[in-house]
């Protein structure tokens, strides 16, 4: 049997993209394992199965290692040559991880509801107003606004990419309307308004760097697995389903959202270049709703009536670790502590004094 090829550590620099992040520091026995491999070019050894059994399916280091392996998919990491992102024993590791995860993720979201009573209740809002949207408007002060920029650009600075790779997998009119709607995402054809543009922006407004993967060292666990849940359901087939759920959650909850932190920004003084991005999605998201409701989810159903229950998963799913991360960011700010593994450094913009 002829060898797999292995990766080469001697990949030309000019071969990778502008702009690669640093890979971010290990967090336990197996992210460390899969971070040496990566930086060793493909030669350190690879976590073995009993480690992987160990994790928590939440904890710091399964999260931060599917993140290692996904970001490979993205723009990759300064000095990890492109050939690893189809390193056989790398894709191996990755698949054993991501059992584990969609695991969790499958007991913890027994038994799952009906799809239309799933889309019902994402336009139902909590009479408590105890989300982190709420803390923003009603009480937060700039250090959190800049918080929450800070943990929601590991996976903002990318905002859509995850979803587009449904896009191939879809038929007809879900296919038509989905890429409908990450059209205005993608800024109409003008790159300055792009939303992860946007979000650039709205994170020098806030005196932060706007880098892409700089804040993922400070982003705990709670804000890897929303964003690991992406890339899970965007680089396989089999949870298409799946992840038209997870964009039916974004799109219809984003508005309201939206609207509250634009007003935090303007109740604290962050100029006009911070709301610009919230403003957009007040917008924008109000009538992709919509569109991704009748279009793109009953578009899905109509052609694939079988994978009802995978929406419905994806919209469960996502739910469950967006509720994880706002108990986690609420909790801590609440006790006037930071929701940061490692706390910002103050900001010197002028507004932000």
């Amino acid at each position: 049997m002829t060898p797999l090829p292995t990766s080469s550590a001697t990949e030309p620099e000019s071969a990778r993209a502008p702009g690669t992040p640093e890979a971010p520091e290990a967090r336990g026995e197996v992210s460390g394992a899969i971070r040496s491999r990566l930086l060793d070019g493909g030669g350190a050894r690879l976590p073995r199965p009993a480690e992987i059994a160990r994790c928590s399916p939440y904890g710091e280091d399964l999260q931060l290692a599917l993140h290692l392996c996904y970001e490979l998919h993205y723009r990759g990491f300064a000095g990890v040559p492109d050939t690893l992102e189809w390193d056989p024993g790398l894709l191996g590791v990755r698949a054993l991880l991501e059992h584990r995860f969609e695991s969790a993720l499958r007991h913890d979201c027994s038994p799952l509801p009906d799809v239309g009573e799933a889309l019902d209740a994402l336009l139902v809002e909590p009479a408590d107003g105890t989300g982190v949207p709420d803390f923003l408007m009603s009480r937060g002060e700039s250090w959190h606004l800049r918080e929450y920029a800070a943990l929601r650009s590991v996976h903002q600075l990318r905002e859509a990419d995850p979803h587009l790779w449904v896009v191939p997998r879809l038929l007809g009119r879900a296919k038509a309307a989905m890429v409908a709607v990450e059209y205005d995402e993608y800024g109409c054809g003008r790159p300055e308004r792009m939303h992860s543009r946007l979000y650039a922006d709205l994170m020098a407004a806030l005196d932060l760097d706007p880098s892409y993967g700089r804040y993922t060292d400070a982003a705990g666990a709670e804000l890897l697995a929303a964003s690991n849940l992406m890339s899970l359901f965007g680089l396989h087939r089999r949870l298409r389903g799946a992840l038209v759920g997870h964009f039916a959650v974004l799109e219809t909850t984003s508005p309201p959202a939206a609207s509250r932190i634009a007003a935090a920004t303007r109740r604290t003084g962050a100029g006009a270049a911070a709301g610009r991005y919230f403003d957009e999605h007040v917008e924008a998201d109000a009538v992709h709703e919509q569109v991704v409701r009748r279009d793109v989810v009953g578009g899905l159903l109509d052609a694939e009536p079988a994978l009802a229950p995978e929406v419905a998963f994806g919209i469960t799913a996502t739910c469950l670790l967006e509720d994880r991360l706002a108990a986690h960011v609420v909790d801590a700010w609440s006790r006037s502590a930071s929701a940061l593994r490692t706390p910002l450094s103050p900001a010197t913009a002028p507004h932000m004094r």
